[in-house]
């Protein structure tokens, strides 16, 4: 199979969907990469290294697409990118379909193969290559929420830590999943007071047993969402609907409740976020304030620390892409469960479930393309 590997163009995106490591095993299956010039650059891995690995480099992004079968992408195409994808070309990368309805009709009108990271998913309901991102971005948005807080970024101007005879701060996890347990584990790390709140008593249960002392476990619903905001000074949004819109857990009428220079990190931001206020920000212009409150909504949160986010990336996406590139999606997707949950628009047909509701589209069960 010949696939390409273009440079990625969203705003200070500087992870790569191919290391040299993994072209050398496309090699070895038999297969043709190419990689843009630079592609790798923002992640630490020159021209030379992707060559002596056996990739053709290719000058421009136009090119790339227009040689490749499959085309391995770290985030989703951005308008400039929808004229270059062909009929039947094969996209793998995050799409977060649920989040733009730009991108789901562009995709459709293309008539591509579009192969979501987010909802490939195992028989145990995981998520393995939304996994290695989410631990990223849930350790993130602690460092991220610890910065903001700072007076002259526009926060209350507490540290998370606290000091001897000052108390630490107060910092609300919503989601106990991959993000909020991250998250958690960080702020507890830096002595902050956390509390952690998921609608799984199971799953509440056991993060109260992983968890240290200064973690507590609080069911959520509204009621106890919104006494817990009065007092708290950072909260982090980690909640998930694989593939399908986040909820809103705080609504505009709940800011008033809280402390002004209050910073909320909605990570689930990529899903449309989970604050009623929430809208996309770049790492360029990543804040921006409402009735006094800071919201730090960046879409590609790992895309900052981007040799740690490329290697956590590939080692979970290059087993899946090799399967794709020796069968053809076709067939390995019928083969692989775990891969078919992750086929989302196939040939100008919405074929996940959680997409054609977001937007009231047609939906076509993907066992049709199988049948």
């Amino acid at each position: 199979m010949i696939i390409g590997v273009p440079k990625e163009i969203k705003n200070n995106e500087n992870r790569v969907a191919v290391t040299p490591a993994g072209v050398t095993e496309f090699r070895k299956h038999g297969h043709t990469v190419y990689v843009q010039a630079q592609a790798g650059k923002g992640s630490g891995f020159s021209d030379e290294e992707y060559t002596e690995a056996g990739a053709v480099i290719l000058p421009t992004i136009g090119e790339v697409y227009a040689a490749a079968e499959m085309i391995i992408k770290v985030k989703e195409p951005i308008e400039s990118e929808y004229s270059l994808i062909k009929e039947n070309q094969l996209l793998f990368t995050y799409f977060h379909f649920a989040s733009s309805e730009q991108l789901t009709h562009a995709m459709i009108e293309r008539n591509a193969v579009c192969l979501a990271y987010e909802t490939v998913e195992k028989t145990d309901r995981s998520l393995p290559l939304l996994v290695p991102m989410s631990e990223v971005a849930g350790r993130m948005a602690i460092q991220e929420g610890a910065k903001y807080l700072e007076k002259p970024m526009g926060g209350f101007g507490i540290l998370l830590g606290g000091v001897a005879g000052v108390k630490p701060a107060n910092v609300l996890v919503l989601g106990g999943g991959i993000v909020g347990t991250q998250a958690a584990k960080m702020a507890a790390g830096l002595g902050a007071n956390v509390t952690i709140v998921d609608i799984s008593l199971p799953r509440l249960r056991y993060l109260e047993d992983i968890m240290p002392a200064n973690v507590d476990t609080v069911m959520s619903n509204e009621y106890n969402i919104r006494d817990l905001i009065k007092s708290t000074n950072l909260i982090i949004g980690g909640v998930l609907i694989p593939g399908a819109k986040a909820p809103s857990l705080i609504t505009r009428d709940m800011l008033k409740l809280m402390k002004p220079g209050t910073v909320m990190v909605d990570v689930a931001i990529d899903q449309g976020g989970c604050f009623e206020t929430s809208k996309a920000t770049t790492h360029e212009d990543p804040i921006y304030e409402v009735d006094g409150v800071v919201h730090y909504c960046v879409a590609n949160m790992p895309g900052a620390v981007p040799y740690t986010s490329t290697l956590a990336l590939t080692n979970a996406t290059l087993p899946y892409a090799l399967q794709l590139a020796n069968n053809g999606w076709r067939y390995a997707c019928a083969a692989n469960e775990e891969l078919r949950k992750g086929l989302n628009v196939v040939n100008g047909k919405v074929v996940f479930k959680g997409v054609s509701d977001a937007w009231n589209l047609p939906y076509t069960d993907v066992q049709e393309l199988f049948s």
